[in-house]
């Protein structure tokens, strides 16, 4: 059943590359598909619009509660389900779904948290210093206010290649304590010298960085990508956008070696040979950003990557122990 919505409710909040994605998706009819950043519901809206069946995800309560409306609309078409997309296997079990159709993700934080200063994922307006995506946990300012000078540096160097990192972390601590993000915003500025005007404000690095540790992101990419792959049948799509550079690095990394495409192996063979099991995978997709018409009306797309690729019946690579960041 095709569900009468509109995939672009709210210009605010319009998801990047959306018609590339929903391309790559290539949704029939009754098909099931998994929105796993679901966020203000733009892909999820498309989807609905083509006629899947879609489980969305997502790990912060204000989306899931906005959501309500669009579940109710959707006629029991859409399932909206409060998880992380790590969990979407063992989530999608508990519903009865074993295989899906195709999988849609969109890294990194929303618009719609970005938008909201109370949240405390931006500097554009003062608010009080969260970032929090669970809401619940570990916030920026305890992580700023507590955190030894070296975690902080380490944190800001490894998660947004900040090379400014030490002075950076020393001048925190020296602040502290910070309570919005006004303020940590201030004293990155001061640290490094920042004159108005400049192309980018030093504070974007620092923030990125302490929210990806707060939150976990790259762990939960490489957890969540895992899952797509457990989870998608033989011949289903896999989507995912990314935003800076160590995510796009995960996904890139992830589709050359789960198709096979390993250096030293042959992209010819159907499998990786000695060093792994088979390509779970067929070739990814050449990698896609917004053009010139997106770009215009929607400039978060400007740092946006789409990468995609369809799943073979190879089965899913087994999970590896890896120390948690």
């Amino acid at each position: 059943m095709t569900v009468a919505t509109d995939p672009r409710p709210d210009p605010r909040h319009e998801p990047v590359l959306l018609d590339e994605v929903i391309a790559a998706l290539e949704i029939a009819p009754d098909e099931i598909h998994v929105d796993a950043t679901f966020g203000a519901g733009g892909y999820t809206r498309a989807m609905l619009a083509c006629g899947a069946e879609v489980y969305a995800f997502d790990r912060d309560p204000d989306a899931i509660a906005e959501g309500a409306a669009l579940v109710e609309e959707s006629g029991g078409q859409l399932h909206l389900l409060p998880r992380r997309f790590s969990e979407m296997r063992d989530a999608l079990a508990e519903q009865g779904v074993e295989q899906v159709d195709g999988v849609a993700m969109d890294i990194g934080v929303s618009s719609m948290q970005l938008d909201r200063a109370e949240r405390g994922f931006s500097f554009q307006a003062d608010g009080p210093l969260d970032m929090r995506m669970e809401q619940e946990g570990e916030s920026a300012a305890d992580f700023v206010n507590n955190a030894d000078e070296s975690l902080i540096a380490d944190t800001l160097y490894a998660y947004a290649d900040e090379h400014r990192s030490r002075r950076i972390a020393r001048a925190i601590v020296a602040a502290r304590p910070i309570a919005t993000t006004g303020e940590l915003a201030a004293v990155v500025r001061k640290a490094v010298g920042y004159r108005p005007g400049a192309p980018k404000d030093p504070a974007t690095r620092t923030f990125q960085a302490i929210r990806i540790h707060l939150n976990r992101e790259l762990d939960e990419l490489r957890d969540g990508l895992a899952a797509a792959e457990a989870v998608l049948a033989p011949g289903g799509r896999l989507a995912v956008v990314t935003f800076h550079s160590l995510e796009d690095r995960i996904v890139k990394q992830f589709l050359r070696e789960r198709s096979g495409r390993t250096p030293g192996g042959s992209r010819h063979l159907p499998d990786a040979g000695p060093a792994g099991p088979a390509a779970s995978f067929d070739k990814p997709a050449k990698a896609q950003r917004a053009g010139q018409a997106e770009l215009a009306r929607n400039p978060r797309a400007r740092s946006a990557t789409l990468r995609s690729a369809r799943r073979n019946d190879a089965p899913p690579w087994p999970l590896t122990r890896r120390a948690t960041a």
